[in-house]
């Protein structure tokens, strides 16, 4: 006699699929589900993420935006210094990145000067009212994070942070 549709489950027994759905491939539900997840909390991670920007670029002056303050941190960190390469870093285009740069400039956040190895062009400085700014921004937001993650244990970090640069790869 076979088991009646009212009986639970055996455990390890597959669920009992219905006459209109095809059978899953094992375990493809549970990823997709979790890959879903994934998704969900990286939308609602870049979401926090923004927010993150936009207080940060207020910090450094109420009428600077997000995209600003990026700018603003790849001149004052020195890892982009032209238009070109603020360009690439963050992958945007250059008319924002010239409105921005102007905008800098005009708050007094940035200036142009020309190149020590190359007196025919010219390289992006921050002021130090900038680098005093972003000191400041920096901290608050390095402050929330690690009040964050002083809740998780050093082998959940490490686990994050390899998990991330797996992702990230």
């Amino acid at each position: 006699m076979s088991a009646s549709t009212d009986e639970p489950a055996r455990e390890g027994a597959p669920a009992a699929q219905s006459a209109a759905q095809p059978a899953a491939q094992p375990g493809s539900v549970d990823i997709d589900q979790a890959v879903s997840r994934v998704e969900h909390e990286l939308g609602r991670l870049f979401a926090r993420i923004r927010v993150s920007w936009r207080e940060a670029a207020t910090t450094v002056h109420p009428d600077l935006q997000p995209l600003g303050y990026q700018v603003l941190t790849s001149i004052a960190t020195g890892k982009a210094t032209s238009a070109g390469a603020i360009i690439e870093r963050l992958q945007t285009d250059k008319s924002a990145v010239s409105r921005h740069v102007r905008q800098l400039e005009q708050l007094g956040l940035v200036e142009s000067v020309p190149d020590p190895d190359d007196r025919r062009a010219r390289v992006l400085v921050a002021t130090d009212l900038a680098q005093e700014r972003v000191a400041l921004a920096r901290s608050r937001y390095e402050a929330r994070l690690a009040e964050r993650l002083s809740r998780w244990s050093a082998e959940d970090l490490d686990r994050f942070s390899e998990l991330l640069a797996a992702f990230g790869d």
